[in-house]
């Protein structure tokens, strides 16, 4: 594929699947991840089209496809930001031990919210992580001990 045509097709088609993409993702950090996205799987497709219209058409179901799977991964993996906990007014032990939780490994941190914040039992969250529920339950101390300390330190 020419350079100068992908070029001609980012300057004619990137605005329209931007707005497709804020529109649906109402968030333009991920509309401009999208739009890269449907760039980056027309540069990969093996594709011939017939004409600019069938492009065209293409590059929208791609883009609005990508958009689909991000909002699908959004709600199969909710997420909440460090303002959105830190906004919320809580004792500022509530906000040191969220901290201490924030700086800890992904390894510790996933068992700790899965148990005490999600409520799920060791079994299921062997499951979730593929190890054993012994491993589940070791990680759990380890990831207390390793909180506890840091929560320590920066009450200090």
């Amino acid at each position: 594929m020419e350079e100068s045509h992908l070029q001609h097709l980012f300057l004619k088609y990137s605005q329209m699947l931007y707005k497709i993409s804020v529109l649906m993702l109402c968030n333009e950090q991920d509309a401009n991840d999208a739009v890269q996205d449907t760039f980056i799987r027309y540069l990969s497709a093996d594709r011939c089209f017939g004409d600019e219209e069938h492009e065209k058409a293409w590059l929208i179901r791609v883009n609005i496809n990508i958009c689909k799977n991000m909002l699908r991964f959004r709600r199969m993996h909710p997420t909440t930001t460090y303002e959105d906990l830190t906004s919320c007014p809580h004792s500022a032990e509530d906000i040191g031990l969220m901290n201490a939780l924030l700086e800890l490994k992904e390894k510790d941190k996933e068992p700790l919210i899965l148990y005490y914040i999600e409520g799920y039992s060791c079994r299921e969250i062997s499951g979730f992580l593929g190890i054993s529920e012994g491993a589940v339950k070791k990680r759990l101390e380890r990831a207390r001990k390793r909180l506890r300390d840091r929560y320590e330190q920066n009450r200090e």
